[in-house]
């Protein structure tokens, strides 16, 4: 398969766990009569954002109501389904999770946030997700008939040697459920974003909350895909909908033979 097409649900997302959990079903299913075959919902799609939210809205796998009505979600659209993250419990930890479905339904893959997003910015905001969340502990990514997928979420983009990690794995677009803020969004988004596409040579597709601003935390928005040559091929506002864009394998293919990065590293010099 050459090329296949990929939705982004920019959702809005409400204290009412029902309420974004009917909103993802219906964005899922208007992408998959769009035509796509691997859909994404955002960064903690099913409850609002915070430390203090987390542990009130978190669900354990597999009998969770999210989980189990993500798997609903990709079995009736026959669609791969990136479930965006929710908080997860395990064993007294709470972990920022994507679940992974595909199109019978079946989780394939579960990412746990590797990078806690912990910052103080003067003035501006401070957050530190480590006062409540736990970091996962693995590279994640999935096989699909259109090729290998990485999956990361928000603040693990920031991090090179994961992404790197995951292209030397083979995966040709890396799914990013994310929620910037409004200080780092406008700053580091798009730029962060088709870096790591054009060092890497692979498609991102980073899928953002709409924006709230009555909101504890109020997200950028402005979900995108960026292509292995470092383009924005599509950019939502920051208003909830839904954004495709048909991923070319060619293409990609074409751009790394022309420009062989990833063959030209000197791994005798330096490796991660």
């Amino acid at each position: 398969m050459d090329r296949f097409k990929l939705g982004l649900c920019q959702l809005q997302v409400t204290a009412a766990k029902e309420e974004n959990l009917q909103r993802a079903a219906a964005a899922v299913k208007d992408a998959a009569q769009q035509g796509c075959q691997l859909v994404a919902l955002p960064e903690m799609f099913n409850c609002p954002y915070g430390n203090h939210y987390f542990a009130k809205y978190a669900e354990t796998f597999p009998q969770g109501e999210t989980i189990i009505r993500l798997g609903q979600m990709a079995k009736e659209n026959s669609v791969y389904l990136v479930g965006g993250s929710i908080p997860e419990l395990e064993d007294d930890k709470l972990y920022n999770s994507s679940f992974v479905f595909n199109p019978a339904g079946e989780m394939i893959a579960r990412h746990r946030k590797i990078h806690l997003f912990d910052i103080d910015i003067p003035s501006a905001i401070t957050f530190r997700e480590s006062d409540t969340l736990s970091p996962g502990e693995a590279v994640t990514s999935f096989d699909t008939p259109f090729g290998r997928i990485g999956v990361a979420i928000c603040y693990d983009i920031r991090f090179p040697e994961l992404i790197r990690t995951m292209a030397l794995q083979g995966i040709v677009l890396l799914i990013l459920p994310a929620a910037f803020t409004m200080v780092t969004g406008p700053a580091h988004w798009e730029l962060t974003l088709r870096a790591r596409s054009l060092d890497n040579q692979i498609y991102v597709a980073a899928v953002s909350p709409a924006r709230d601003e009555s909101a504890d935390f109020v997200a950028y928005g402005h979900s995108l895909v960026t292509s292995p040559w470092g383009e924005v091929m599509v950019q939502a506002d920051e208003k909830p909908g839904l954004i495709t864009a048909n991923i070319d394998l060619k293409l990609l293919a074409k751009i790394r033979e022309q420009l062989p990065l990833l063959k030209h590293r000197r791994t005798s010099v330096y490796q991660l």
